[in-house]
């Protein structure tokens, strides 16, 4: 037995780090409040752990034989070199809901890795935990880790992972399992393991692994982490066995890899010429651009692009590709008049030509021009694969060059120079008159719009918009929801100009995606001290309401006001149509199944629930401004806020 008078004596350095942090944080945790009442928790890091704490770890203990201590004890666990392989890739977090078939590292991450770079931050669900990591790198330009617990933590993963592959958004997914079945506790470790645990999300990974040893590890991670950031980006797996995380190295000696990132492809410069030449002599070119700019240069690149051709530009939903303050940004009706149409990092290109009209007997139309060639650019050529059908339908474009959009755009921007005779350099006058007058006239038609029962009750959702603008407008912000269900009123009316200042939608329109997605957006913003506004959808939220408290235990600020029209509008509307299609009438009974109501759900309650200020539920749109005006005070002390108001539908 172990003596008791020897447990001080023996404190390791993982039981140091523990105690000490406990200590520390219950000595000097200090609370005040805000402006608006908020806490703050003054924290104060434990102290380092001296040599002698450090040595422990490596001693055997005292009172024990040595068959208990090889029975009972492990040097050097494998999973402590697993999280110096994930820190050599300088992930700052680590999203996961704990789970018993990654205890072995988790326990590292927390103790021998100091819960630093990468931190570990708890979700209460698995799908939340991917979501946020899909937000994050859409703002930060880099992957987050999230560890999925075999494989009820995979299935519970799945919608997510499939967003950030439709999205092509990097995210890089560590999986427990206990591959050898003589090695599995009975129970639970049978019922959550697999032979083959990554294959419920093959179809929408670009790749994946299960390595049978700690260098095999070392080597899959450099993998993973570059297929993963190569365009076009998607999530990985790499498996850890728990047998391989919880015994010990013993004589291993493996060494972790250099990280060789791939420079992204560039378009074959031949072809990129004959696109300049085109885009050159066309009367009418139009460029549209989809997940094309992956920060700023991307888009300070396509304005450099479109003023040299004075050519308007279509921002796809994909990325903010393009400011909409510019004269040059336009609307899809230009797509009809070109006789030359540039495509950038286009998902769907048959889309920009033609529609399928939804009618009793769907019918193709085109919209383009019947003589208008298409250019595209872009890397989804590249890897598809062919169960899930988010690649959308073919088109044969008549110039297809596999290369990054934002990689290509110096060298098409310099081919379209040399091309530029002086007499289409003084067209550009005139086309340049022209897009001025049809942008200001856009612009003008939706502000007049968004007067449209300003007084409503409930909450016109334009009026939701400007007030929410009128709050933020002079600080540094960034919206990170999408409004394409809410008239696109934040596109229509905010002046989005950077490209951190949206981030675009899911990808695979999954429900459950826009709160987790916002915290993780809002994480990242935090590190530059950027304002994240968050225009939160009521179903949306109703999946993954556990986001909230994930803000607010991690101290993540964010705004968030939600769009709440109680219901699954977009799925009422179908139910309308079937009901038109059919004579049977569309009021009433188009909202059986698609309203959330009877009872409403309170959102204002459930945020406050996990932790989270919040007001509302607003109906009137006099106490809109004031209560924004509180939340934001909470916001800027640091924590999350959310007011809920009740809105129209869109």
């Amino acid at each position: 037995m172990k003596k008791s008078n020897d447990k001080r004596e023996n404190l390791n350095r993982r039981e140091f780090l523990s105690s000490a942090t406990a200590a520390g944080v219950a000595a000097v945790s200090i609370t005040h409040s805000g402006p608006a009442g908020a806490e703050e928790q003054v924290e104060q890091k434990a102290a380092a752990p001296g040599e002698e704490q450090l040595a422990m770890e490596y001693e055997d203990p005292a009172g024990y034989s040595a068959d208990e201590i090889e029975n009972f004890f492990v040097k050097h666990p494998g999973s402590d070199f697993m999280v110096d392989v994930v820190q050599s890739l300088d992930f700052e977090y680590i999203t996961t809901n704990p789970g018993s078939s990654f205890r072995g590292i988790q326990e590292s991450i927390v103790n021998y890795g100091a819960n630093t770079k990468p931190e570990l931050l708890t979700c209460p669900h698995e799908e939340q935990a991917v979501a946020m990591a899909h937000g994050y790198a859409k703002v930060a330009g880099k992957p987050l880790a999230m560890l999925a617990h075999g494989t009820v933590g995979f299935q519970h993963a799945a919608m997510a992972v499939y967003n950030a592959w439709c999205d092509r958004v990097p995210v890089v997914i560590l999986g427990g399992n206990h591959a050898d079945a003589t090695e599995r506790r009975g129970g639970v470790e049978w019922a959550h393991s697999a032979q083959d645990a990554a294959a419920v999300v093959r179809d929408y990974v670009k790749w994946d692994d299960a390595p049978h040893s700690l260098q095999h590890f070392a080597e899959s991670m450099m993998r993973a982490y570059k297929i993963a950031t190569t365009p076009p980006m998607g999530p990985v797996v790499v498996m850890l066995d728990g047998h391989l995380q919880e015994s010990g190295m013993g004589e291993q000696k493996p060494r972790i890899p250099k990280m060789a990132p791939t420079l992204r492809p560039v378009g074959d410069p031949v072809a990129v010429a004959e696109a300049a030449k085109w885009l050159v002599e066309a009367e009418s070119p139009v460029i549209a651009a989809d997940r094309m700019a992956h920060d700023q240069e991307g888009m300070d690149l396509l304005v450099t692009l479109a003023e040299t051709l004075q050519a308007p530009v279509v921002n796809l939903r994909g990325r903010l590709n393009f400011p909409n303050t510019h004269h040059l940004n336009q609307g899809r009706g230009e797509f009809a008049r070109a006789d030359v149409i540039l495509g950038l990092e286009v998902n769907d290109i048959w889309g920009l030509v033609s529609t399928l009209q939804d009618r009793v007997h769907r019918t193709e139309k085109r919209n383009a021009r019947p003589d208008a060639r298409v250019v595209s650019i872009g890397v989804n050529d590249l890897y598809l694969k062919s169960n899930y059908q988010n690649f959308q339908r073919y088109y044969a474009a008549d110039l297809s060059i596999a290369g990054d959009a934002q990689a290509t755009l110096p060298s098409l921007i310099e081919a379209v120079q040399r091309e530029m005779s002086r007499a289409r350099r003084r067209a550009n006058t005139e086309r340049e008159e022209h897009f001025r007058a049809a942008h200001a006239k856009r612009h003008a038609q939706s502000l007049d719009a968004a007067r449209y029962a300003w007084n409503a009750s409930p909450v016109s959702t334009a009026r939701l918009y400007m007030e929410l603008y009128q709050l933020v407008k002079d600080r540094d912000w960034a919206m990170v929801s999408e409004d394409r269900q809410q008239s696109s009123w934040g596109r229509r009316l905010w002046p989005l100009e950077k490209t951190y200042q949206y981030i675009g939608g899911s990808g695979g329109a999954g429900i459950g995606y826009g709160a987790p997605a916002a915290v993780g957006a809002a994480l990242a913003h935090r590190a530059e001290g950027r304002l994240a506004v968050n225009i939160q959808r009521d179903g949306d939220m109703m999946f993954v309401p556990g986001a909230f408290w994930t803000a607010a235990h991690h101290r993540i600020p964010l705004l968030t006001v939600t769009h709440n029209n109680r219901g699954y509008h977009q799925e009422f509307m179908h139910l309308q149509r079937m009901a038109s299609r059919r004579q049977r009438g569309v009021d009433g009974s188009s909202r059986i199944g698609n309203a959330l109501r009877d009872p409403e759900p309170n959102l204002a309650k459930i945020a406050a629930g996990m932790g989270c200020w919040s007001e509302g539920p607003i109906t009137d749109p006099n106490e809109l401004a004031p209560a924004l005006k509180r939340a934001l005070d909470v916001v800027e002390n640091g924590e999350p806020a959310l007011v809920d108001v009740v809105c129209q539908p869109r």
